[in-house]
């Protein structure tokens, strides 16, 4: 009896262990199957590709990992990444206009206030759902229609093309941010720096437990002196900041700002974090497991272009990926709480 016990808490084990390494295994499977699939995935040019799109994506899956762990959800941050792109766009192209004069900024000066911009949209979000109880899921839809409007109403739903600067004006140098270092975007290279920072915060410091502590036990970190109403507005802050800084990488890349930019990113980046193993019940989550999240969603989203396969079938693909990872993630809840009771009964 003893040892078909001792069997079955082996095989729970690895079970578990198999669940924990669940997104490496996908993205190594995908990675095969694209490579058989097309010839050209492993190309120098479809790598870069994948790269850059991969750091989009890890951008934004960083923001969505706080907000979720957190026990929110951001859906406005799509439409965030357009109306940045459209405030950097037109304040090379435009200016900014006051009291008759068109004032111009350097590109510093721009990067600085779109992300401003992008925290403060953050910051309305939280404060929504803070001061007023508003459900995180309507607060954020909502101010992804507002956000996604002001974007079209910036140029009458326009595009701003050709957003170089000019030399006389002391505004060039945008497209940097679109550029290759070394042969690797310097999307990557800024996703990399973000990363790194955002996954000390996240373990290291008194701010890091207490975004996990009010995750997993809001009332208990209430009780304990977490300043949660606080803390879920700096989330919200930080998750409008990285939309803002994905709008800048993308309309540089892009040397153009579309207000329909980074439509839908919204699912891409929960779906990335979802798939790294943040629960969507909120108190669990690692910075490094979305941004492994992020490269499943580029590689299955270029993979399936460079294979032909239509954008609608590409999008019924993406729900049944976010699915099947909020499905995973309950089984692994349920059996991490199967395994823990078995341990107590075997101490008693």
């Amino acid at each position: 009896m003893n040892n078909s016990k001792t069997i079955k808490k082996s095989n729970n084990t690895l079970v578990m262990n198999l669940l924990k390494g669940r997104t490496l295994i996908v993205l190594s499977i995908l990675v095969v199957f694209f490579s058989i699939a097309s010839p050209t995935f492993l190309s120098a040019g479809s790598l870069l590709l994948i790269a850059k799109h991969v750091a989009l994506y890890g951008i934004l899956g960083i923001g969505m990992t706080y907000v979720i762990i957190n026990g929110g959800i951001d859906l406005s941050v799509g439409a965030i990444v357009g109306l940045s792109g459209m405030i950097a766009g037109g304040l090379i192209n435009e200016g900014l206009r006051m009291f008759g004069y068109t004032i111009y900024f350097s590109v510093p000066l721009i990067v600085l206030i779109t992300i401003i911009c992008g925290a403060l949209i953050g910051i309305v979000n939280g404060l929504v759902i803070t001061k007023f109880n508003v459900a995180p899921f309507i607060a954020t839809l909502g101010m992804m229609y507002i956000a996604r409007g002001f974007a079209l109403l910036r140029s009458n739903g326009a595009t701003f093309s050709n957003i170089v600067g000019k030399e006389g004006l002391g505004n060039t140098g945008f497209e940097v941010f679109g550029r290759n270092v070394g042969g690797i975007p310097v999307g990557a290279i800024i996703l990399a720096i973000i990363a790194v920072i955002a996954a000390i915060v996240l373990k290291k410091t008194p701010f890091g437990w207490h975004i996990l502590s009010i995750g997993g036990n809001e009332k208990a970190a209430r009780l304990s002196g977490v300043k949660v109403k606080k803390v879920k507005i700096m989330v919200y802050m930080i998750s409008g900041i990285c939309a803002a800084i994905v709008g800048i990488i993308t309309a540089s890349q892009l040397v153009a700002a579309h207000p329909a930019s980074g439509e839908s990113w919204e699912m891409n980046a929960i779906a990335a974090t979802v798939l790294g193993g943040t629960s969507m019940a909120g108190g669990v989550g690692t910075i490094g497991g979305t941004i492994i999240g992020a490269f499943v969603i580029g590689v299955i989203n270029d993979g399936l272009v460079m294979c032909g396969v239509s954008e609608f079938w590409q999008m019924v693909i993406k729900g049944l990926v976010i699915i099947f990872a909020v499905v995973i993630d309950q089984f692994q809840r349920n059996l991490q709480a199967k395994m823990a009771l078995q341990s107590r009964n075997e101490n008693k």
